[in-house]
């Protein structure tokens, strides 16, 4: 073949190059590259090209993302046997075996029993391939890793298992002692033993739920004085950051306060949020206060109307 001859197979080459590429961009759901490539390799077979002047083409024209040389071999040989259509053909994919129900309940026993577990080793526990476990865990189990431990993005199975775990331990407490709901300070039953309104300007941080949980004490010294002599009222508040503090822990423990155990994210085992917040609100719905005292007296006569003692 005459140089000439192939200067002006190469130039040709160039132009379907450009052309393909022009109408392949329109069709963006195609893998662009890939295709472009093949067009080419079809179009060096129909003009007997030899493969191996194919591919030094290709890689003139696409660089690093040219197609390794077994592939174009590959395509080579089946254009050069009469093949037409360019487009790849569809794999059938095996059914997944590592995602079946049987496995992603393994996968919930063993996270349950260690939390700092890595992929890793429950890839190797059931001898599935990490991609699988990753899977499983983020899009079957709603799990992911905080601080070198998986903890769940919605109440998912380990809440759920927890929240059970603690309501049956109440159950069992109140069947051992039905007079225990007496002695569980959380706004209980026969009033609201003690309240503050928080100062303008201030959050409730661990210093601020530190000097409530003193007034309580003496609050409860002053109106339960049974209670505060016998040292066997329970404590029970939710599990927001200024009440599991270390500062508040540490003052509960020295002071030998008994707790309530609190599941996260379950405001229906908190009485203050199901019971009284709602009763609190309710009367001061749709009224408009021009000052905060305005709000603070309306609250306190709110208050009293739920026994307020």
């Amino acid at each position: 073949m005459s140089k000439s001859r192939i200067k002006t197979i190469i130039n040709v080459f160039f132009d379907i190059r450009r052309i393909v590429h022009c109408v392949l961009d329109r069709l963006r759901f195609l893998p662009i590259k890939k295709m472009d490539q093949r067009t080419c390799i079809k179009f060096c077979v129909k003009n007997e090209i030899k493969c191996a002047d194919a591919f030094r083409m290709l890689n003139l024209a696409y660089g690093e993302a040219t197609l390794d040389r077994s592939n174009v071999y590959w395509w080579y040989k089946m254009f050069s046997e009469g093949r037409e259509d360019v487009n790849e053909e569809e794999r059938s994919r095996r059914p997944s075996t590592s995602t079946t129900d049987e496995k992603i309940n393994e996968v919930e026993k063993i996270i349950l029993a260690d939390h700092r577990i890595t992929f890793r080793e429950v890839a190797e526990d059931l001898n599935i391939s990490i991609g699988s476990c990753h899977s499983i865990f983020i899009n079957d189990l709603g799990m992911r890793r905080v601080a070198a431990k998986f903890v769940q993005k919605l109440l998912n199975c380990d809440q759920k298992q927890h929240r059970m775990n603690i309501a049956n331990e109440m159950l069992d407490s109140v069947r051992d002692d039905p007079n225990l709901l007496q002695r569980v300070i959380t706004g209980d039953e026969a009033g609201v033993l003690h309240h503050e309104f928080l100062p303008q300007g201030r959050t409730v941080n661990k210093e601020y739920y530190l000097q409530v949980m003193r007034n309580l004490r003496e609050e409860i010294r002053q109106k339960r004085p049974d209670l505060w002599k016998n040292k066997n009222w329970l404590l029970h508040h939710d599990n927001a950051p200024a009440n599991t503090s270390l500062l508040v822990r540490d003052l509960l423990a020295k002071n030998n306060t008994l707790m309530m155990p609190q599941p996260p994210y379950s405001p229906d085992l908190a009485p203050c949020d199901f019971f009284l917040f709602p009763k609190l609100k309710r009367p001061m719905k749709g009224r408009r206060y021009s000052t905060l005292d305005e709000i603070k007296t309306a609250s306190k006569e709110a208050l009293k109307k739920i026994y307020f003692k």
